[in-house]
Parts: C-alpha cells; sequence; structure tokens
C-alpha cells in the first residue's frame, strides 16, 4: 500500500508539471481532505473494490481536475465492468472536450457493452484522427470479436507499419496463424522481423510456439540460438542442450556448451565419452575448484594419467594415487577405489594396500570382471599365482579373450605357474 501511494504521488508530481492542466500547480491540494481521499480511494483499488475506487476518484477529479484522478477514475469502472456509466460520463465529457483518451475509454465501454457497431464507428473516426497503433489495435479487436478475421489484419498491419510494434505484430500472426491459418505468413512475419529488429523474448518466444506446433525442430534450434545470443540466460540454453541431445548431434552440442559455458558438467561428460582426456582433465579441475565435488578431482585424476604420453612417469603416476587417495577417503565409490588400488599394485607400490582397495570396491560389485582382474593382478604380483589363476578363470569366462590387457595378464600368470 505504501509503494502504491508513493507511486501515485510521484504521478501526480510529474502531472502537475504538464501544460495541460494548468490551474492545479505541482504539490498543492486542492482542498483539504484530498490526501485523504487519495488514501481511500488506493486502499479500495488495493482491495479491489474497483466500484468505490472510482466513487473516490470521481470526488477528486471533481475537485481538482487532475488528469491522474480522471484516468484513475475511468480504469476503475472499467475495472468494475461499469460499462454504462463509463459510456454516459465519457459522451458528457466530449461534449465539452475533445480527449482522445475519453474517446478511448468510450470505446472499451462499448465493447464492453457489445455494442459493436456503434464502437466501430468511434473506433475508425479515433484512427483517422490518431494514427497511433494502441487505437489500430483497439479496431482490429473488434474486428476480431466480430470475426472479421481479414479486416483486423488489415488495420493491424497499418498499425505495425507506423512504428513495428512488438505487442501489434504479435496480434497479427495469432491471427495469421489462428484465425487464418495463414501459418507460413505467420511464421515469415516473425521470422523477418527478429532478423530486422532482433529477437526479443516476445518474437522468439511466439516463434518457437509456431516452430513447436509445426513440429520443426531445426526452426526451434535457431530461434533460440539467436534469442541466447542476444540475452545468454540459463533457460534458453537448456532449450538449446535439450535439442542438440534429442538430435544426438553431440559435436554441435560440445561446440555450444564450449562457447556458452551453460553446462559444464555436461561437457566434462561429453570430452571423457569421446576420450578427449586433457580437456576432461583441466575441465574436471576446474570443476573441482570452483564447486568443490571431490567426484570431479577424481575425474581429473583419471583423465590426467589416461591422456599421459609416458604411464611409467614416476611423478605422474604419485600424483594420481594422490589425488585418487583424496577421493575414496570421502567418497565410498567402486570405481575409484579399484583404479586406485590397480595402479598402485601395477606400479608396485605398497601392493597390499593396493589389494585392500579392489577389495572394498568387489565389496560394491563382486561380480565385476576388472575388478576381478585388479585382485588377480594383485596376486600375481605377490607371487600368489594360483589365486591369481583361479580368479583370472572367472574373468575370461565373463569377457571371454578380447581385452588385451586381461590376455596379458592370464599369459603372465600361466607362465608364473610353470616356475
Amino acid at each position: 500500500m505504501r509503494s502504491l501511494i508513493t507511486l501515485f504521488i510521484a504521478s501526480l508530481f510529474f502531472l502537475g508539471c504538464s501544460t495541460t492542466v494548468p490551474t492545479v500547480k505541482p504539490n498543492e491540494k486542492s482542498f483539504e481532505q484530498e490526501d485523504t481521499f487519495i488514501i481511500f480511494a488506493l486502499d479500495a483499488q488495493e482491495r479491489k473494490q474497483y466500484r468505490v475506487a472510482a466513487e473516490y476518484y470521481g470526488i477528486l477529479y471533481e475537485k481538482s481536475p487532475r488528469e491522474e484522478y480522471q484516468k484513475r477514475y475511468y480504469e476503475m469502472l472499467l475495472q468494475a465492468q461499469d460499462y454504462e456509466t463509463v459510456e454516459q460520463k465519457a459522451r458528457a465529457e466530449l461534449l465539452i472536450q475533445d480527449n482522445v483518451a475519453l474517446r478511448r475509454y468510450l470505446i472499451t465501454a462499448l465493447i464492453g457493452s457489445q455494442k459493436y457497431e456503434e464502437a466501430k464507428t468511434e473506433a475508425l473516426a479515433l484512427v483517422t484522427l490518431t494514427k497511433e497503433p494502441y487505437d489500430y489495435l483497439l479496431l482490429s479487436d473488434l474486428y476480431i470479436r466480430q470475426q472479421h478475421f481479414d479486416t483486423a489484419l488489415k488495420y493491424l498491419e497499418s498499425a505495425y507499419l507506423i512504428d513495428y510494434n512488438e505487442q501489434i505484430l504479435d496480434k497479427m500472426v495469432v491471427v495469421m496463424y489462428i484465425n487464418l491459418q495463414r501459418k507460413k505468413d505467420a511464421i515469415a512475419q516473425l521470422e523477418s522481423h527478429s532478423r530486422i529488429h532482433g529477437c526479443s523474448k516476445s518474437v522468439c518466444s511466439r516463434l518457437a510456439g509456431f516452430y513447436s506446433a509445426e513440429n520443426n525442430i531445426d526452426g526451434l534450434l535457431n530461434t533460440y540460438k539467436r534469442y541466447y545470443e542476444l540475452n545468454k540466460d540459463e533457460e534458453t540454453a537448456e532449450a538449446i542442450i535439450r535439442i542438440y541431445s534429442y538430435q544426438k548431434d553431440f559435436a554441435a552440442l560440445q561446440m555450444f556448451l564450449e562457447e556458452s559455458a551453460a553446462n559444464d558438467d555436461m561437457l566434462l561428460r561429453l570430452y571423457i565419452n569421446a576420450k578427449n582426456y586433457n580437456k576432461s582433465a583441466v575441465l574436471a579441475e576446474k570443476l573441482y575448484e570452483s564447486e568443490g565435488d571431490i567426484l570431479y578431482l577424481g575425474q581429473n585424476a583419471i583423465m590426467l594419467f589416461e591422456g599421459a604420453e609416458d604411464r611409467t612417469d614416476p611423478k605422474l603416476v604419485n600424483e594420481v594415487i594422490e589425488k585418487l587417495k583424496k577421493v575414496v577417503n570421502k567418497e565410498d565409490n567402486a570405481l575409484y577405489q579399484n583404479y586406485l588400488g590397480y595402479l598402485m599394485i601395477d606400479n608396485d607400490i605398497e601392493i597390499k594396500e593396493g589389494i585392500s582397495y579392489v577389495k572394498l570396491a568387489l565389496e560394491k560389485e563382486p561380480d565385476s570382471p576388472y575388478y576381478l582382474d585388479s585382485l588377480a593382478w594383485g596376486y600375481y604380483k605377490l607371487g600368489q599365482c594360483m589365486e591369481a589363476d583361479k580368479l583370472m578363470k572367472k574373468v575370461r569366462d565373463k569377457i571371454g579373450d578380447d581385452d588385451q590387457e586381461v590376455m596379458s595378464h592370464i599369459k603372465a600368470i600361466e607362465e608364473c605357474l610353470r616356475h
């Protein structure tokens, strides 16, 4: 309520500065109870008691002929749907002064009372006088109500050509698309406007809605991309990501994510799936530093190792092991436990400790052939070749002879058994 009063008083100040009402000075009360009536009027307006509010504004306007009081008076009557009073009062005032605002109130009241022919006569006269987009909209609304859509469109197009108003454009294309079934024309009109004047939220939303209804995925995607270039908002980025994902165009999706930074987690998954280890490692480190999720550190460690030219480099191995230990100390995650354990086993670093990590992974996934292979390799490194052989037979039964690393382990264990 306080903010409403403040805005109202501010509007009175600016109107007081206008030359249209020279008899009332700014910030000067016209009668003693003016402030009280303002508060009563605003309170009724806020409570949606529009007829009561209109009465107060009517008194204020009668005692202090400010345009703001007149405006609020008619607006409250229209909100109360008291069209008869609006018509009577507006016609009476128009006999004294020809006022565009009064004409608009009159036309709105006539439309509300469904006196369409009278409203049309008034609206045609007003459009001829003002040539303003709002008045074309008012006239077109009349023709739409009477289902004269071609005529309504003619006036909307005339209004649009005055200042390329987006509100008029939206009404135009809705009439084209829905009422006249000129769907291609409606889309073409929006496309033309968006390329010349820019793809605002209003224009792009309507265009996207039409493309979606037509199941035109490419048109929908291009619309979202144009809007995103201007606004960079999260909602539009998510829409673009969904479309690329639906199309399975992962190359284009990756490029968009790289340029927009709209979803780095998804970009990381794309890098990993594409086995782009270097980019994966860099992005995982960035995500770990910004979000603090320990699993990103784990992904960084694995990608560093997988992308290394020399995986036997002691400095690299120790760095990766150190990072993975931090991960498994905070997260009970089988993938990282096995990776850490195997890395330690394969590099002859605390083999028994490495085996303990692999066993933790196997507690969660006891039938995983890859975790069983890691354990078997650990036993082999400890010289327990019979235990290793038993496990490798299970591994071979599960994955066959296709995995080169597994086959190299089998051969090494078989050689161990012969000695």
